[in-house]
């Protein structure tokens, strides 16, 4: 099973760990397809994103970061 599977996820900057988004969605598969899944979410929400998702990750979110 994978660590990501279930959980409410978002994006990351990679060197502050900054919130950047919220996936607004559940998703199922291994790490790889979600992370593609989420990734390609905010890719279709801003071309601009692009340069954006070249220093992000996809991270659980905690409780306080969800409401």
């Amino acid at each position: 099973m994978s660590k990501l599977q279930g959980e409410k996820l978002g994006l990351r900057e990679n060197e502050t760990n900054r919130l950047i988004s919220i996936y607004p969605y559940e998703v199922k598969g291994t790490d790889a397809e979600i992370e593609k899944k989420v990734k390609d979410w905010f890719y279709k929400q801003g071309c601009a994103n692009e340069d954006v998702l070249l220093n992000a990750y996809v991270d659980i979110l905690k409780d306080q970061e969800i409401d």
